[in-house]
């Protein structure tokens, strides 16, 4: 498959599932709604795995390695934002989130002795910046009690918790642990403590049997969840993990066309500018010296000059 497919793909999906996610909003608690959606995905894997003949035997620390991974990456991270878009429009949580790209530069300094580039912090200081923007009026009337100031918490939150899910997914790839069987066990616990966490809770465990959230948690299930996330891995493997975290800088923009266009979503100038700048920022921190038009023809978007 052409690299510019494998691009587009995990773009597309991503872009999308901000949108679907409203749709799991309501009848179903929202630690319900994650134990399905993931305890859906596992199983597919699962059985994915044992049909390719991949290794499926691990030891317990291994499995508390991918349990751990899986808290934080299938669990508490979509937890987070299943409640922030309670608050928010999915097109503003898919713009908050997208600064896990500079938390994942912060947090693997922090915890993988990774350097840091200065153009990293010019582009958070960019993208910090646009995020002052597009809730200007919310952080200069900042209110535990306002909706929208509570979601942009949760939306922060949510990103934070998969930075680190991301630093413990590099750390579990560093000692050996394959991605596709990782994910797999790590997607299969995230369900358990998500269903364990809601029946301690008290919430009532129930299904939602109509069309839209059946059709949203399919979608979640298997294409956000797997086809998406398997796509984005192969081309990560082609061309590398710098340039393939390109997604994340394109996948709001999807996300916040869809959100004017079914949820209402209301454009000022300073929530445009923001925008811009949150999405200029990411570029900053991901470009190094080769330019955006020389990344074009490496995944074959544009044609090469010979």
């Amino acid at each position: 498959m052409p690299n510019a497919v494998l691009y587009l793909i995990p773009v597309v999906i991503w872009g999308t599932t901000w949108l679907a996610i409203k749709f799991q909003l309501g009848v179903v608690s929202p630690e319900f709604s994650i134990a399905y959606r993931f305890g859906m995905a596992a199983v597919l894997l699962l059985v994915y795995a044992s049909l390719r003949g991949l290794n499926l035997r691990y030891r317990a620390a291994q499995h508390a390695a991918m349990a751990v991974q899986g808290l934080f990456l299938f669990c508490l991270n979509y937890l987070l934002v299943y409640l922030a878009e309670g608050h928010l429009s999915s097109g503003l949580v898919a713009i908050l989130f997208s600064t896990v790209i500079i938390m994942n530069v912060l947090f693997g300094a922090l915890l993988l002795k990774a350097p840091i580039r200065s153009q990293v912090l010019v582009g958070a200081v960019i993208g910090l910046a646009g995020l002052g923007l597009i809730f200007h009026v919310e952080i200069s009337s900042f209110d535990l009690a306002s909706g929208r100031a509570v979601g942009l918490l949760l939306a922060f939150a949510g990103a934070t918790s998969a930075s680190l899910g991301n630093i413990l997914s590099s750390r579990n790839q560093s000692r050996g642990l394959p991605v596709v069987q990782t994910n797999a066990f790590g997607m299969a616990y995230g369900a358990l403590i998500m269903l364990t966490f809601g029946l301690v809770r008290g919430a009532q465990l129930t299904f939602d049997p109509s069309f839209s959230y059946i059709a949203s948690l399919l979608y979640l299930a298997v294409f956000g969840s797997i086809v998406a996330f398997t796509s984005y891995l192969v081309l990560l493997g082609r061309i590398g993990a710098d340039r393939a975290a390109y997604v994340a800088v394109l996948f709001p923009i999807i996300a916040l066309l869809l959100s004017t266009l079914f949820e209402g979503l209301r454009w000022g100038l300073p929530q445009l500018a923001g925008a811009a700048l949150v999405l200029f920022g990411n570029a900053v921190v991901l470009t190094k010296a080769e330019s955006l038009a020389a990344f074009s023809r490496r995944i074959g978007v544009a044609p090469r000059r010979e």
